[in-house]
């Protein structure tokens, strides 16, 4: 692939530190919902994010069948209807995989805007599955979780890029 000017060439990505994030973003999850307010409908969730992240950025590792694990993961600590989660998570995991080519042609800011649509688009995806169980709507509140999951994707890119960024010493023998 031909990299844009002045994008920084970036060390392989630790196997061991994309999982390990992607269980940090669950177990944050967990927290988030066994806090005070619960598991409110405007909290963002953490995993979709890191998924997305992952499926852009390492598509050959992460894909389709990781997000479909954490989503019966998700189900069953959440208690939902199983499948609910695993039914967004894997949807998602197949659009971020689909245009993981083009979303990295794009700055960080665009590639938030860009991710934006999708993160709706699973969470309109979790609500129609409630909403065809039988469950209540939530409020206009679960508007603002994929609004929040986009404004978090520069520090997602961020944090989870940080450990494969090179130290900038270029010489004259060694532009790279």
């Amino acid at each position: 692939m031909i990299m844009r000017p002045g994008q920084q060439l970036l060390l392989p990505a630790n196997p061991v530190f994309i999982w390990s994030s992607l269980i940090g973003a669950l177990l944050i999850n967990i927290l988030m919902n066994m806090g005070l307010l619960g598991r409110a409908a405007w909290t963002p969730d953490l995993l979709v994010v890191t998924l997305v992240f992952w499926s852009v950025h390492q598509p050959l590792r992460i894909g389709v069948g990781t997000a479909f694990f954490f989503g019966l993961v998700m189900d069953v600590q959440q208690g939902a209807l199983l499948g609910q989660h695993a039914l967004a998570y894997t949807v998602l995991g197949y659009f971020a995989v689909f245009m993981h080519r083009r979303l990295l042609w794009f700055d960080v800011p665009t590639q938030a805007v860009q991710v934006l649509p999708l993160f709706f688009a699973v969470h309109a995806l979790e609500l129609l599955v409630r909403l065809i169980a039988g469950d209540g709507f939530p409020g206009w509140s679960h508007l603002l979780a994929p609004v929040i999951e986009a404004v978090l994707w520069p520090v997602a890119s961020v944090l989870l890029l940080a450990p494969q960024r090179r130290a900038p010493d270029p010489d004259d023998n060694r532009p790279l």
